[in-house]
Parts: structure tokens; sequence; C-alpha cells
């Protein structure tokens, strides 16, 4: 058995009436069946559940994050400054970066900017056939949103959104598709410019080239300790 220490913060814990329980689930739980098992519980809570955010001991994890016993899950509503409505996704299927920006643009923007970096034919003079990437899945959803807070923080802008692609990706295909939407058309290029390049330098994300004769890894920036 799984025992969590459950903390609810603001109208999380107007909906469910309390602010601290204790949650048993089964042993390989994960962050998705605590809130399961806290939505069935508290039905009040499915208001807010396709977009609550969790914290384990005191990070920030993506719904699939296993738990351990004694784990402190702190689940609250999106945070105020505009970042609630983000969206930070990995994802095995092709990106539609025109429907990213249906998702993300609201009447009061004007300006959106849309980014998408697209698999080439060739690397080192020679010629590309496909490409993988892989990620450490929950650190990469985890840093994407740390992007966000950092973008929100420096400019004016309405909403961010990131999708990348993992798995095999073909030539000519999106593999990554960032979207900024924004009252003006500055900060929207800026924070959009911002986002890509802290991308490849912090979200354990990793590409690898393959050519007729083989293949290759493609290193980046380093990333940060910190």
């Amino acid at each position: 058995m799984t025992r969590l220490h459950v903390h609810l913060f603001g109208h999380c814990r107007e909906l469910a009436g309390v602010d601290r329980i204790q949650l048993d689930l089964p042993e390989e739980a994960n962050v998705r069946m605590a809130l399961d098992a806290l939505c069935e519980r508290y039905p009040k809570l499915n208001e807010l559940a396709d977009r609550l955010l969790v914290a384990v001991n005191e990070e920030y994890v993506a719904h699939s994050r296993p738990l351990s016993d004694g784990d402190i899950v702190a689940v609250f509503p999106p945070v105020s400054g505009g970042s609630n409505e983000d969206v930070f996704e990995l994802t095995r299927e092709p990106i539609d970066g025109r429907g990213l920006v249906s998702r993300l643009l609201r009447h009061r923007d004007g300006a959106v900017v849309l980014f998408e970096g697209v698999v080439r034919d060739h690397s080192l003079g020679k010629t590309v056939l496909y490409l993988e990437y892989e990620a450490y899945e929950s650190m990469a959803l985890r840093m994407m949103a740390r992007i966000g807070r950092e973008v929100h923080e420096r400019w004016p802008i309405d909403r961010l959104g990131i999708i990348h692609r993992l798995g095999r990706i073909e030539i000519g295909q999106t593999s990554v598709a960032i979207v900024v939407t924004a009252a003006h058309r500055r900060p929207a290029f800026e924070a959009c410019h911002y986002a890509i390049d802290r991308l490849k330098k912090i979200v354990p994300i990793w590409k690898r080239e393959f050519f007729e004769d083989g293949s290759r890894w493609v290193e980046g920036e380093s990333g940060e300790a910190s």
C-alpha cells in the first residue's frame, strides 16, 4: 500500500471542504491514480479535473509520475498570472501547429507567433533518413512548465504552448511547436525566441539522426545544474 499525505490549496480546498487528508493507494500508484481517487472522494473537484496542478515533495510533476509511500502531494488549481492555461505536452502523434494556435488564441490577443521545428533531410553533408527523439518525460514536462513561468515573468504575454514529438519522425514533419499569444507582437516574438532557446538548453530531450550508413546522437547545448 502507498500512503500519501495530500494537501489541497485554494479553490481545490474549498471544493473538497478539507485542506489535508491521507490517501491510501495500491503499490505502484501514480499521480493520475491519486487525482482520480480524489475526484471520486470529492466529486466537486471534477470542476477542475483537467486543469489541476500537482507537486510531489514540493516539485511540479506530470500525471504519469510514480508515487512512493510517504510522499507529500500538493494539489492546487492553476496559478495566477496567465500560466494556468498554458499547454505543455509530449506526443508520439503528428503535431498540429494550427490546432495549438486555436487552443490558445483568445479574442483579446492581438498577436500570435507560431514556431515549428521541422525535420530536414541533411546533416553533416549526409542525407538524413529520419529522426528519433526520446525524453526523460516527467522532467521534460516540468522543465517546459519552468520555461512557461520564466516567459510570463519576462514578457506581458497571454498564453504559451509547447508540444514536442517523441519517437520516430519523418522528413518534413514537425518535431516541436511553440505558440505564444499576446496583446502585441514584440513580446510574442521575443518570448517565442526565448522559449525555443531555453527548451534546447534545459529540457531533457535527445535527438538521434539516422543515415544510410548509421546513426548518431546529436549533442546540443549543455544544461543547467541548478
